[in-house]
């Protein structure tokens, strides 16, 4: 136990590798790595920089004394500084060469979008791994006639597959998103105080054109195909809204679905896993409750409320740029990702797991089916020979008894028991059975979710072959 306070995030809920993306050694060893890609840049064009002095600052990159560095920013107020300062000890050799001709944002600033690209590596093969999951139930369940709801009122059958389909065609939405913002990010690039470069042009006296391939070597040792032509001294806070956008409509996604199945939990038509040493409840033994649902419901709505940090500190970022935005991104860029982080590997857990209960879904069909195929009964009585009219009318009174009798006295639907009574419906009594097979009130799910499962989901699978996970996710906590 500790003193101190400590993120949930980083307790409980979000991943070794996250939390290392997200963490102050990856922060400051990429600082790092950044002067190192601005010294070989500089040296390949000409500037006086020795092999000697970028060797030993490779050598020092994760060598960071931080207690030295939080002394250095407590004299100091700059956190680029102190560390520039502590890098510079470590490396007296190239000591005067480190952060050459740079601003904050240089290493600040490109750090951030390498962080960002990370972290949606990390969660797109998670967010692929899910999918798969969930696309194995829906295909497992294609056939398997159950209740849809309307406005959370039983309304025409479905299928437990079809369903999970729209749970998965939200994740295909997700994943279309996160890998966009992914592939969009570009590099800051080597820009200067204001973006204009003009540091630089000093430093390369006036060679415009040094300058611009500086920027385009440093980038290109950074792993990114391009970077900002224009920028000021940050890169547009836009970025960042677009990031966060998309992890906050992932968890609206999340939220939706686990929704969905803690109302399927209280029908008991499908549960999420339930271990056997579980306890539900410290008062109520018999409890089941579905608290990773539940978990991804409070993780995805925190995560969803990021959204608008984001788009306020892009709103209110002023000219070139302010530092209002600094401590709000640190909490609202790492928290997006941990959270998205937590709530993926919580529903993966969850979706390998699922339990369905069809004689429950079965049961819940009986009680509503004798409504809900009075048309095709209609139907059948026309084809007979009666008189549509007529037979609308009888369907409805004997409807509305069956109805009063299951909502005033708590009797069970009784309503085909009315019709093989009633003497106008002697002439089919003997399609009765068939007019109520589930099977047939199902319309095209089934072949939907096959076409879906081929045309849709398998190709956006096929991306993540040899990265989707092939073992279960233990849920820790």
């Amino acid at each position: 136990m500790t003193s101190n306070y400590k993120s949930p995030l980083s307790t409980r809920y979000a991943s070794k590798e996250m939390q290392f993306t997200f963490s102050e050694l990856n922060k400051f060893s990429t600082w790092r790595k950044l002067w190192i890609y601005l010294a070989e840049a500089e040296k390949e064009l000409g500037l006086e920089i020795t092999d000697a002095q970028i060797e030993e600052m490779k050598a020092n990159v994760d060598n960071i004394d931080f207690v030295a560095a939080a002394e250095e920013e407590k004299l100091t107020r700059h956190d680029v500084m102190a560390h520039v300062h502590v890098f510079a000890k470590a490396c007296p050799l190239a000591a005067p060469i480190i952060h050459l001709g740079a601003t904050s944002c240089y290493v600040g600033d490109n750090t951030d979008v390498i962080i960002l690209r990370e972290g949606f590596d990390i969660l797109l093969p998670k967010l692929a791994s899910c999918i798969s999951r969930l696309a194995h139930f829906a295909d497992t369940y294609k056939s398997l006639p159950t209740l849809g709801f309307t406005h959370m009122q039983p309304a025409q059958l479905t299928t437990v597959g079809k369903r999970a389909c729209l749970w998965l065609q939200d994740l295909l939405m997700d994943e279309r998103a996160l890998s966009r913002a992914r592939d969009d990010l570009r590099f800051r690039g080597v820009k200067g105080t204001t973006g204009t470069q003009a540091s630089f042009m000093a430093l390369f006296n006036g060679d415009g054109n040094k300058v611009k391939e500086l920027d385009r070597l440093v980038t290109q040792k950074a792993g990114f195909p391009s970077a900002f032509t224009i920028c000021g001294q940050t890169y547009t806070r836009k970025v960042d809204v677009e990031c966060v956008g998309v992890l906050a409509s992932l968890g609206a996604s999340l939220h939706k679905m686990c929704s969905d199945l803690r109302l399927l939990a209280h029908m008991k038509e499908v549960e999420e896993p339930f271990e056997s040493t579980q306890i539900g409840s410290s008062a109520m033994a018999y409890k089941r409750n579905p608290m990773r649902s539940e978990r991804v419901c409070a993780l995805a709505r925190h995560l969803i409320t990021l959204q608008n940090s984001a788009l306020n500190t892009a709103a209110t970022q002023w000219m070139e740029r302010t530092l209002d935005d600094s401590a709000n991104r640190r909490l609202t860029l790492s928290e997006a990702f941990l959270s998205a982080d937590a709530v993926l590997m919580t529903l993966q857990n969850i979706v390998e797991g699922l339990v369905v209960y069809p004689k429950v879904i079965e049961k819940h069909i009986r009680q509503e089916l004798p409504f809900m195929c009075t048309e095709n009964i209609i139907m059948a009585v026309v084809k007979s020979g009666g008189d549509r009219q007529v037979c609308h009318e009888h369907i409805r009174v004997l409807s509305q008894e069956a109805g009063l009798a299951v909502k005033r006295d708590g009797l069970d639907n009784d309503l085909l028991e009315r019709i093989r009574q009633h003497p106008y419906f002697q002439s089919i009594l003997n399609q009765l059975d068939s007019l109520l097979d589930p099977s047939t009130f199902v319309g095209r799910a089934p072949d939907q979710v096959a076409e879906f499962l081929k045309d849709e989901v398998a190709p956006v699978l096929k991306k993540y072959e040899g990265k989707i996970s092939e073992k279960s996710v233990t849920l820790e906590i």
